[in-house]
């Protein structure tokens, strides 16, 4: 079975779409919602959905790099 580029799961036989670039590399997706984030420039293992990403927080101990949020400025 193949396994999908960006999230890292399974394909089902008869599912999904493979995309071949110009220099020859293949990229199988599982579903549109991985071939359009993949399009977007995000990555699998920052997305909390994906098997990557469960993998990847497994490999670094549970410390992957989260955003600091920014306090608000208030107008007066």
């Amino acid at each position: 079975m193949a396994v999908c580029s960006f999230c890292g799961n399974e394909i089902k036989p008869g599912t999904g779409v493979r995309f071949v670039r110009k220099d020859g590399k293949s990229f199988s997706y599982c579903s549109s919602k991985c071939q359009k984030n993949t399009k977007l420039g995000r990555e699998g293992r920052r997305k909390k959905w994906t098997k990557a990403y469960v993998d990847f927080k497994k490999a670094t101990g549970g410390t992957a790099k989260k955003k600091s949020s920014k306090k608000k400025k208030k107008k007066r």
